[in-house]
């Protein structure tokens, strides 16, 4: 995330920082970033399927924290990959880097951060239930976090080291150093205290012009672009005087020669030796690249939080119906998962990748079939096409192409002239505890205002392989985990133990009925519910 290292860095320049105590104001969060430090943090279990329960208190100790302050916050996350693929690179290796990390949590039990297959839902449900307001971009959340940010002239949390080099009217407030867990009176105020962080603070301790910080996030490396990755990279080491010299540091002591940055980017590139022009010219448009993510749009979430309007699809505007504009609202709400993006746009679907030993198969192949039914309702049956799967083998990261299903109900049913949506969350267990796949897939029932019931959970049934009749003598909350685990069963390799089932079934039961004595009641419907 971000420009490596520099947040080390910073925190060995302490006058960088402003003590601060944090209270009655707006608060941009950026939830990405924060439901993983949140989880990583806590000392939760990441290998044995997950502590969810645990994981929600947290959470809920979190805003309660927030609001006993008067503090408002406004999470926004991460929605679809770029279309562009300026992140390929990075993505890619990131995801080779997370199988290996995943067989090692396997074999030997370590925490590598490999996030379990539900802490992304049970964090926005969570939200959702305390009334947090929230934002799902379309792309990459930082410019609009903060584009909202300096609207409101409120601070940003977040630990993203990309948020020490955007201009921040109200500065950053590193999560490392906001003390959520430690509020403190001040008379009849309470208050977080933490530590607040401005760019200008940055650019007089490090001796660094303001409009150089982007030129020295690019030649760096973040996560557009890597110049140490090159056939001749810059060792930045050679121009840090001091005793303990580093490449963050020696390159800041050589930019402090320079004003401009296109000035700067050309002379890094002439220190590039052996490599040809055209080589160079190339080298020079992707820094130029990489430092064009430092700019900061207009607010297109502003809107959305005080009137509840989703923004517009302003990077697809060149091939317009590509996305029903109904979309906008569930996307934005989140509670439409930004995978359909990635779809729609990309034709590509990057699967999670849990904590398994490299010889198990993949637990993304049971769920294969539901996936493509997905696919078949979001891209529809007019032209042949793929949607291309990124999933391990072994420890390796594989490309599969994937044909959309069109079968049964969904063959009726068209994307771009259905105005009502009926969003399932399936889940089905593994024997990691969740099956990665079904974990995030999304069944798009999609129907005509005058379209039955029936028709939308046809689609379900014939997806999952189960007739309503085998299901009618269920109570509703339970047909659809029942259905699920019939599905599980039918595909799991290996096949799952009988003690596992039981556990599963004695789970499904004991929760229900806890759900019933306690008489919760959610707002929305549940993720694992479906009437009938």
């Amino acid at each position: 995330m971000g420009v490596q290292g520099l947040a080390t860095l910073l925190d060995s320049q302490p006058r960088i920082y402003r003590d601060t105590k944090f209270r009655k104001m707006r608060l941009v969060i950026d939830g990405c970033n924060l439901l993983y430090l949140m989880y990583f943090k806590s000392g939760l279990d990441q290998n044995r399927g997950g502590e969810y329960a645990t994981f929600e208190d947290l959470i809920e100790r979190f805003v309660k924290a927030l609001r006993d302050c008067g503090i408002m916050p406004y999470v926004v996350l991460d929605g679809g990959s770029d279309h562009t693929d300026k992140k390929l690179e990075t993505v890619t290796l990131r995801a080779k880097s997370r199988i290996k990390k995943a067989h090692q949590a396997a074999v030997g039990g370590s925490n590598e951060d490999i996030l379990p297959q539900l802490a992304k839902i049970v964090f926005r449900q969570t939200l959702a239930r305390l009334e947090v307001p929230m934002a799902q971009c379309f792309a990459e959340a930082d410019p609009q976090i903060v584009a909202l940010a300096n609207e409101w002239q409120c601070p940003v949390l977040s630990n993203d080291s990309d948020f020490y080099i955007f201009n921040l009217s109200s500065g950053l407030l590193p999560i490392s150093h906001f003390k959520w867990e430690e509020v403190e009176q001040s008379g009849s105020q309470s208050y977080i205290p933490c530590k607040t962080y401005h760019a200008n603070s940055f650019c007089i301790a490090l001796e660094i012009k303001p409009q150089l910080l982007p030129t020295f996030a690019a030649l760096a490396g973040n996560d557009y672009v890597k110049l140490k990755r090159m056939e001749s990279p810059i060792d930045w080491v050679q121009f840090d005087p001091s005793e303990k010299p580093s490449h963050l540091k020696g390159l800041l002591c050589w930019l402090k020669g320079f004003n401009e940055p296109q000035e700067a980017l050309e002379a890094a590139v002439r220190l590039m030796r052996g490599v040809s022009m055209e080589r160079k010219a190339k080298v020079l448009q992707s820094l130029s690249l990489g430092m064009d993510e430092y700019q900061v749009p207009p607010s297109s979430l502003t809107k959305f939080f005080i009137h509840g309007m989703p923004p517009p699809f302003l990077a697809v505007e060149k091939e317009p119906g590509l996305i029903p504009d109904w979309m906008r609202l569930p996307l934005t709400q989140a509670r439409l998962t930004a995978d359909v993006l990635d779809v729609l746009q990309l034709q590509r679907m990057s699967l999670s990748l849990p904590v398994a030993h490299r010889d198990m198969p993949s637990s993304n192949l049971m769920s294969r079939p539901l996936r493509q039914v997905m696919y078949g309702l979001l891209l529809g049956g007019g032209k042949p096409i793929q949607v291309e799967e990124s999933d391990r083998d072994g420890l390796q990261l594989k490309l599969i192409p994937v044909e959309p299903a069109f079968r049964g109900v969904t063959q009726r049913l068209v994307l771009s002239s259905l105005d009502k949506v009926k969003l399932l969350q399936v889940h089905i267990f593994s024997c990691y505890m969740f099956l990665n796949g079904i974990t995030e897939l999304c069944l798009l029932l999609l129907c005509r205002p005058q379209a039955e019931l029936s028709e939308r959970l046809q689609v379900l049934l014939e997806a999952l392989q189960v007739t309503e009749s085998s299901l009618r003598n269920l109570p509703p909350q339970l047909r659809l985990p029942v259905a699920v685990t019939c599905f599980w069963l039918q595909r799991a390799e290996p096949p799952p133990d009988n003690r596992l089932l039981k556990a599963l079934l004695l789970g499904l039961s004991i929760g229900d009925s806890l759900r019933h004595r306690a008489g919760i009641k959610h707002k929305h419907t549940t993720m694992l519910q479906v009437v009938m």
